[in-house]
């Protein structure tokens, strides 16, 4: 049976050729959105695609998710946060990423190891060197083809988070303002330094036009398959 999260669609991807995208930001910057619509315009396609998150994505990584968005680890600090990130991530990896992509699905992730490198390592102060190991056991060769930056000021990504899930504001939401605005210039340094990867979107921007933007990149960087035809009745 296919993931609870793929689309069903005719078959057009061969076993292996499957490609891995993912959507990183602050919070609010619209990503749950625009994986939902480029997963749609993908399948179109006929393409086969499975949409999942961080932390999260498997059953024993929401486990881990529950703990941490809980702020059950915040007491023990960024770098137990990093290695519960780290954990979710590789029961995620072998349990949904690995599997979709082996059989040529395409996999978009809202978040993936770059939200670990702003908030645990810029953010919270872990050091590239640990985090490099962490990723490298985790990880390994498993990195995206492609990830879409949305980029939207913290003001605004913070307003939309709270019109979102109300007084209910997880363990990041509910840091202060500071914390948001160093974290959205962590992502923008990760976009700078891999520019081969990363593509920076204006989140701020109408869902549609965002949309579009994401379009446009996907198209430039990954091949996609020609429409198809609808069939023409005579």
């Amino acid at each position: 049976m296919p993931p609870r999260n793929a689309i069903s669609a005719t078959p057009g991807s061969s076993a292996g050729s499957g490609r891995f995208i993912t959507f990183e930001g602050g919070e609010g910057a619209g990503k749950s959105t625009q994986v939902r619509r480029l997963a749609e315009r993908l399948a179109e396609r006929g393409l086969e695609v499975v949409t999942t998150r961080e932390p999260g994505g498997s059953p024993g990584a929401e486990v881990i998710r529950h703990v941490l968005l809980a702020g059950v680890a915040k007491p023990l600090g960024p770098l137990a946060e990093a290695t519960l990130f780290a954990a979710a991530r590789a029961d995620h990896l072998d349990v949904t990423i690995r599997p979709a992509l082996a059989r040529g699905a395409w996999v978009i992730s809202d978040r993936f190891a770059d939200s670990t490198r702003a908030y645990q390592g810029a953010q919270g102060q872990v050091s590239a060197m640990l985090l490099d190991a962490l990723e490298a056991a985790t990880v390994g060769l498993t990195r995206p083809d492609l990830t879409i930056l949305l980029d939207i000021p913290a003001e605004e990504g913070l307003a939309r988070a709270a019109a979102r899930s109300g007084a209910r504001a997880d363990r990041f939401e509910s840091e202060d303002l500071t914390f948001h605005r160093n974290l959205r210039a962590a992502f923008l340094d990760i976009a700078a330094r891999e520019p081969e990867r990363c593509v920076v979107v204006d989140g701020g921007a109408p869902p549609e036009r965002v949309a579009e933007a994401v379009w446009q990149a996907v198209s430039a960087r990954l091949a996609l398959p020609k429409p198809r035809r609808k069939a023409v009745r005579a």
